[in-house]
């Protein structure tokens, strides 16, 4: 693969707090090896801009893996940027070309108050979780593998489900920023499974109540969520969620 160096400009966006109203400002960066992660290069001018004495700019990251799902940035318009089923610390420098501009920002929702420049406040997410999102289980001696057989197609579905790593794309995709995607990955992984069948319907109904309090919006149906996703989770779940949240609906004890 041809490496290559480039010189880029950044358009970033900064913001001190939540109650800052918010700028961009522009950086030049120059010698950006092709085979730099994004968030790498975002490095390397934190860097300068701490030896000129200037704030660097605040992100999320940990892993860098594409596990944690920390290193959310909307790019050129795009949420972890142009390649497909890719987060931002898995994009390299290699999708841009040399004298391009680049546009960062920050999600972009109500339920994601921005904490400092790229850097948002998803705990709405980790309360969605502690609604419902577990299951009852023995935690005593370990369970044989086995003793629970699950129909492959089942297994297969609730893995996919579980792939989802929260970072919240779908909700800065969505125009109402929904957070029906995320939602309804968590309650598929559990409700296809037996051993979610304890929950599952306090599960759903406790999530959906958990999503609307925190104040994201309704499902579009434009499928935008689905085509930003990282982990390329699929909108069937959204279409299961509604099936389960129906279901639990009309069979809840009054």
């Amino acid at each position: 693969m041809e490496h290559y160096t480039m010189n880029l400009n950044l358009q970033v966006w900064r913001q001190k707090n939540k109650q800052d109203k918010g700028h961009f400002d522009t950086y030049q960066v120059s010698n950006i090896s092709s085979e730099m992660s994004f968030l790498e290069m975002i490095d390397v001018l934190n860097e300068r801009l701490i030896r000129e004495g200037s704030d660097p700019i605040a992100f999320d990251h940990d892993c860098r893996e594409g596990i944690c799902g920390m290193c959310s940035m909307y790019i050129n318009g795009k949420p972890h940027g142009p390649w497909e089923g890719t987060t931002t610390c898995q994009l390299h420098m290699r999708a841009f070309r040399d004298g391009d501009t680049i546009v960062v920002e920050p999600w972009r929702a109500k339920a994601f108050p921005v904490i400092k420049d790229l850097m948002v406040d998803r705990s709405a997410f980790d309360r969605i979780i502690q609604s419902g999102g577990y299951i009852s289980v023995n935690t005593g001696n370990a369970v044989d593998g086995n003793s629970i057989p699950v129909e492959k197609e089942k297994a297969d579905a609730s893995f996919a489900a579980a792939m989802c790593i929260g970072c919240g794309a779908c909700v800065a995709a969505c125009k109402n920023s929904s957070a029906m995607l995320f939602v309804s990955a968590k309650v598929s992984h559990l409700a296809l499974l037996p051993q979610g069948s304890p929950e599952r319907k306090t599960r759903v109904l406790d999530m959906m109540a958990q999503m609307d309090k925190e104040g994201f919006g309704s499902c579009t149906n434009t499928g935008a969520c689905e085509a930003v996703c990282p982990k390329e989770i699929s909108i069937t779940n959204i279409a299961r969620l509604n099936a389960e949240y129906i279901s639990a609906g009309l069979t809840e004890d009054k």
